[in-house]
């Protein structure tokens, strides 16, 4: 797939959204656009806000989106520029520079010009205004995105760096070249890549610890300048922290006061105090010098432990206008290969470890979970109904990692391609936050929902951490059949929204969250006995029209009081974060239609099934455990034996499932036995085993 092939289809995905959701092209082209964004970790989520007016003198303001970044307090402004042209087409600098000035326009009319009074009140543009005011004094960064369709030309180079109120403005501009790169990507995001020698003479000096590498990785011990890392944290901002577990945290705990403190009291001793910071590269280029070795360029840099820090050393730079100059830390930096598939386990581990001085659960390494791992494999298993007429069943297609489905396709002959597209349809992909939306919405929590995409998947990747270990056969095909019933529940809601002559363009996303939330909690008040069943929606790929029905009279009622004036925070964003919100929406005085008796189904009965659908799971994860302790062959097991003898860290039961294992094929252990020696292999890994 080239270029112009990814535009293309890019274009066919915003036609046939804007078609099915019956809105406007740019509207669909911006929700597209941001989804690749979010997935790269380039914005931390969206709102979506669309105002097109004009200011003083009549000049021109424009907003598509919003996101404020509450780990660092940049101001993310989206602006559009959507032709829907299917010939090449060119933006031409002096093009760019007028779309730029649009959102500044906004920001310039929203402090000195009243717009809110010309703003209607409960609108997603009046929220955006109120954000605006609200953290005026905290806002550390304006990041305008650009979201076109076309090519920037050759001649735009960079932007010069400009200020709104002693406040840095940062323009970039998102085309479908720089788009398709992140595609093309192997991690699903753009490669951060630092010349040190840009920030001082000849790098960062360093020492190469080779003697304790092995050939996945090469490590680094050095000393960087606090500026230095403050002035990286300020190009690239979250992006830097993307490999951190804690990026999300907010700078106002108590160990970043510490952190404060120190840089602002006594800064020539932080590399003391300090524990410094941990990092990951894949290409990492070292001078030998007189004075001794330098680190002068990396590529794909990723802060992996020391989010805090960095944060705090820009933070304090920016609020307290704190001199970094005398401060330096310490920067462990590891070199790992730079293919994906050999290096994502290690950089988990690395991770893992670099953070084992906090309370760290497995949720929030959830990407390597076996849940994950699970859902994909059911995913690829299982075949859903064919409807419609169709000849051939489909798959819903479960995307584990970043851009997986569209990576899949990159090496397929064009009929290969068609015969994964019959198979796997682009309106039949899942991601893990989609999951994780749709499970929090019927669980009742959509004030969580509401939080955005990343808060809401950790919040859900708790729950799943908490459950597993008290029943990972609960998360089974079954489940998996639910969660997508779920999601064609959201997904139908969603499309529904926008028909309804009510809906204003805003806030669905709230309405939709809050409206299935309390449609489960109807049921639950109303109807104590039963539950919804799910199944009818999986057998028939589509909602029952009771439900239809009743959601459209839920629908309206939670847009009425969202946006309620009597509503306990005049933002309704903000308002529909809270669980107050949630509070006041499940009291509401909603009798369900009799009409949605057929759709239920008995509790009880839900159980035994669910009990039927435990046991399966287990005869499914005793196979595929059997499958691979004979796949690692006898020899595999007659080593770690000799392991586990020195060591005596197995049990007599481990021991006996282990002397059958030594005799593959002879003797095949069956599917306890090999659920045993699985666990006993992580057990031997803890003390030093690894497998060669």
């Amino acid at each position: 797939m080239d270029v112009m092939e990814f535009r293309k289809g890019l274009l066919e995905d915003v036609r046939s959204t804007a078609a099915a959701y019956g809105e406007g092209s740019s509207a669909a082209f911006v929700g597209i656009m941001t989804e690749y964004l979010v997935n790269a970790e380039v914005l931390p989520d969206l709102e979506h806000a669309f105002y097109l007016g004009n200011g003083l003198r009549n000049r021109k303001l424009r907003i598509d989106g919003y996101i404020l970044d509450e780990l660092d307090y940049t101001m993310n402004l989206i602006v559009a520029d959507y032709t829907g042209n299917d010939e090449e087409r060119t933006l031409a600098r002096k093009e760019a520079e007028q779309i730029f000035e649009w959102p500044i326009r906004f920001i310039d009319e929203t402090f000195h010009n009243n717009l809110n009074k010309r703003i209607e009140i409960s609108t997603a543009a009046a929220d955006l205004i109120d954000l605006l005011t609200r953290n005026r004094g905290h806002i550390t960064k304006y990041r305008i995105l650009l979201l076109t369709d076309r090519f920037m030309s050759g001649r735009i180079d960079n932007f010069a760096s400009r200020e709104y109120e002693g406040v840095p403005v940062e323009c970039q501009i998102w085309d479908i070249d720089r788009l398709y790169k992140i595609f093309l990507a192997e991690s699903g995001r753009e490669s951060i890549e630092i010349n040190f020698t840009d920030y001082t003479p000849y790098g960062i000096p360093c020492l190469e610890a080779s003697t304790v590498g092995t050939g996945e990785y090469k490590c680094f011990l050095s000393v960087i300048p606090g500026e230095v890392l403050a002035d990286i944290y300020d190009l690239y901002g979250a992006q830097l922290l993307e490999g951190n577990v804690r990026s999300f945290l907010s700078t106002k705990v108590a160990v970043n006061k510490k952190i404060r403190q120190t840089i602002l009291t006594n800064p020539k001793m932080f590399f003391a105090f300090n524990n410094g910071v941990s990092a990951t590269a894949v290409d990492v280029h070292v001078e030998d010098r007189p004075e001794g070795k330098f680190i002068t360029y990396v590529r794909d840099f990723q802060v992996i432990n020391g989010g805090q820090t960095t944060a705090s050393l820009s933070n304090a730079r920016f609020r307290d206008k704190a001199n970094l100059s005398e401060i330096n830390l310490q920067m462990k930096l590891t070199e790992i290969n730079e293919d994906l598939n050999e290096t994502q386990d290690l950089l988990q581990k690395i991770s893992r470890s670099s953070n084992s001085q906090n309370k760290v659960s497995d949720a929030d390494f959830f990407s390597t979970h076996p849940f994950h791992i699970r859902m994909e494999q059911v995913s690829r298993r299982i075949f859903a109904p064919a409807i419609g007429g169709a000849q051939h069943d489909t798959h819903w297609f479960y995307e584990r990692a970043r851009g997986q489905y569209l990576q899949s396709q990159m090496r397929m002959t064009k009929a290969e391609k068609n015969r994964f597209l019959i198979q796997n349809p682009k309106n039949q992909l899942i991601s893990k936050t989609d999951l994780a939306k749709a499970r929090n919405s019927w669980r009742c929590l959509p004030h969580l929902v509401s939080k955005g995409a990343q808060r809401n998947f950790t919040e859900f990747a708790q729950w799943v951490d908490d459950n597993w270990s008290v029943s990972e056969q609960s998360f089974n095909e079954r489940y998996f059949q639910e969660s997508v019933a779920l999601y064609i529940l959201f997904k139908h809601v969603e499309k529904m929204v926008t028909q309804q002559p009510w809906y204003e363009q805003g806030y669905r996303a709230n309405i939709v969250t809050y409206s299935i939330a309390l449609f489960s909690h109807l049921i639950k008040r109303q109807f104590p006995k039963f539950t919804f069943d799910l199944q009818i929606i999986w057998n028939k790929q589509e909602v029952p029209e009771a439900v239809t029905s009743q959601m459209i009279f839920i629908t309206k009622a939670v847009l009425e009081s969202i946006t309620d004036p009597s509503r306990g925070n005049v933002n309704v964003t903000q308002w529909c974060k809270q669980e107050a919100c949630w509070n006041r929406i499940k009291e509401m005085d909603i009798e369900l239609d009799l009409r949605i008796a057929p759709v239920l189904v008995e509790i009880g009965e839900v159980k035994s099934e669910a009990k039927k659908a435990r046991k399966e799971q287990s005869v499914i994860s005793g196979i595929e455990a059997q499958t691979e302790v004979v796949n690692k062959g006898g020899e595999y097991w007659q080593n770690l034996h000799s392991f586990i003898a020195n060591k005596k860290i197995a049990t007599p039961t481990e021991i006996q499932s282990l002397k059958i294992a030594c005799k593959i094929p002879q003797k095949l252990p069956n599917s306890i036995h090999s659920q045993q020696l699985l666990l006993l292999v992580k057990k031997a890994e803890v003390e030093g085993w690894k497998e060669e």
